[in-house]
């Protein structure tokens, strides 16, 4: 697990910078990385064939299972649900804090989003996102609960 958080703090940075400093379109972050992939993979094909290792290529080892498929989409489908009841909710003014609550959460996201880009919005919720995942995954946090309800 620390594996794939480290891997996306370095995607996203690589999106981040590429993005937010360089001033270019995703499209072209894309682009480039297919280029640098192909380019690698001639290359190594190349000192492969030279040395004569034959590198088998499986398409069937990139597939995911149905029932992964089956969970990504019913957690979208749960999240998508759950926000559209909040805001229906909050929309028919019955209950008046959840409304207020849902116009200050807006209003506040408005406002970030003038004085900081989306890029930076996006890169600063992955590092946080990452922050959670380490510390949920580490042992020190747990050994802390586990003394602290006990």
């Amino acid at each position: 697990m620390v594996g794939k958080t480290i891997i996306g703090i370095i995607c996203g940075t690589l999106v981040y910078y590429h993005c937010a400093y360089r001033n270019s379109t995703f499209l072209s972050l894309l682009s480039d990385v297919f280029i640098v992939l192909l380019c690698s993979l001639a290359i190594l094909g190349l000192l492969f064939r030279q040395i004569n290792i034959q590198v088998p290529v499986d398409p069937l080892e990139w597939q995911i299972s149905q029932d992964t498929a089956n969970s990504i989409f019913a957690c979208l489908a749960n999240t998508i649900g759950a926000a559209e009841s909040v805001l229906r909710v909050a929309a028919t003014g019955q209950d008046k804090r959840l409304f207020f609550k849902v116009v200050t959460f807006l209003y506040m996201l408005s406002a970030l989003g003038r004085v900081v880009s989306g890029v930076t919005i996006a890169y600063a919720g992955l590092c946080l996102f990452s922050v959670y995942l380490l510390a949920e995954n580490s042992s020190l946090i747990t050994t802390c609960m586990s003394r602290v309800s006990g």
